[in-house]
């Protein structure tokens, strides 16, 4: 498939080449659905420019998202750089996610582009999602720590022999799932079986609430605490369920379960909280009173093992600013200034906690998350052109 350019600072045409990434899956139970049970299959993309030979590509993946068709992946390889995106094997589900799968997924993709490919350096992109999983990735590949899951299921990514990235950009990222989750997490539900028990002080959607935007310091700090203490309640239930099965003789039963209200941020609806040129009123999947218990928010189908692996407050291995204290190579961070899902405290959080010298942040005014639309072709380009000259500037030049 040939793609024509369409934008002012895109040069080139390019080929999207489709494959697939397969490795042995010596897990002990299945979490994914469809294939040979001991195989996982990871589909792919390989943006390759016309005319350009490269050394270099950029390295893309979500733990669920699809994003080979988002405009950042097509305004790179139009500028001439080499890119794959490789979903992990939980492309669009995550009810039984484990990150540290996600890991060896995003492994077996970078021996892959080296090992097949004959790629020599691979620049990690982490978007969004993918920006705590490129840092936990990274942070593993070089100094490899974490033999389990929380749950204390595989895979021991000390056994992986993980290749380390060459360079890290954090593209419109958040610090992590489990801390995203837990600050868009509606504080005032109190029974998680029945979502309409609640506290009417707390509750965002609530017209009778005293607590209306502009929200005071107090009633943040109140919600926050709040949204983190109901974090923990829900992780207290996960492992007395886990240890009650373990102690049955039942240690590979897992069991299902919703999580309502995960969509309740103070940032949405007062644009004074963490503020920027986002839209108030509105989140990045529409209306956040509607988000809030629509199925396609975050955490909404779970399981024990991913809630302690994905969403746990305290056990999530997978932090973007621990696992950016230890990184040892080249890293930039650019931040969208219209973000209605990664807001600004994202951005410095994980600029100001990356432990190597050579660091960058630049942040693109008026940028949304996905850069859609018209409006956002200057946005985006001057995204492709900072990552650009970034990547000259170290010995990653592709054209």
């Amino acid at each position: 498939m040939s793609t024509t350019s369409s934008t002012d600072f895109a040069t080139h045409t390019y080929d999207r080449v489709p494959y697939l990434v397969v490795f042995e899956d010596t897990s002990a139970y299945r979490d994914t659905y469809g294939g040979e049970g001991d195989i996982v299959a990871l589909e792919s993309y390989n943006l390759r420019p016309h005319g350009v030979e490269a050394d270099t590509v950029i390295m893309f993946m979500h733990p669920i998202g699809g994003g080979a068709y988002l405009p950042m992946m097509n305004a790179l390889a139009k500028a001439g750089h080499h890119v794959i995106y490789c979903g992990s094997r939980y492309r669009g589900v995550d009810s039984a996610l484990l990150m540290e799968k996600v890991v060896q997924d995003l492994g077996a993709a970078i021996r892959d582009a080296k090992e097949r490919l004959g790629y020599t350096k691979v620049v990690l992109a982490g978007w969004s999602g993918g920006g705590s999983l490129s840092l936990y990735y990274q942070q593993q590949a070089q100094k490899p720590t974490v033999t389990s899951s929380p749950s204390g299921d595989g895979p021991d990514l000390t056994r992986l022999d993980l290749i380390p990235a060459d360079a890290l950009m954090l593209l419109a990222a958040h610090v992590s799932r489990h801390g995203t989750m837990t600050e868009w997490m509606d504080a005032s539900i109190l029974d998680e079986t029945n979502p309409e028990i609640r506290d009417p002080e707390l509750d965002l959607y609530n017209p009778d609430n005293p607590n209306q935007p502009p929200y005071t310091e107090e009633f943040l700090a109140r919600y926050r605490e709040a949204q983190i203490a109901r974090n923990r309640r829900i992780t207290a239930w996960v492992k007395a369920q886990l240890a009650h099965l373990r102690a049955t003789g039942r240690e590979r039963e897992e069991r299902a379960f919703v999580v309502h209200g995960t969509m309740a941020d103070p940032r949405w609806l007062d644009p004074a909280v963490d503020p920027n040129d986002r839209k108030p009123g509105v989140c990045y999947l529409g209306d956040p009173e509607i988000v809030n218990n629509s199925p396609v928010g975050l955490a909404r189908f779970t399981t024990l093992r991913s809630w302690l692996s994905q969403w746990s407050y305290d056990d999530a291995h997978g932090d973007g600013v621990e696992c950016a204290a230890d990184l040892e190579i080249p890293t930039l961070v650019i931040g969208n200034g219209a973000d209605d899902a990664c807001t600004p405290s994202h951005t410095q959080r994980l600029y100001d906690a990356v432990g190597h010298p050579d660091k960058a942040l630049h942040v693109v005014k008026g940028a949304t998350h996905y850069y859609g639309g018209k409006d956002q072709r200057g946005p985006l380009g001057e995204a492709v052109t900072t990552i650009t000259a970034w990547l000259a500037e170290r010995g990653f030049a592709t054209r």
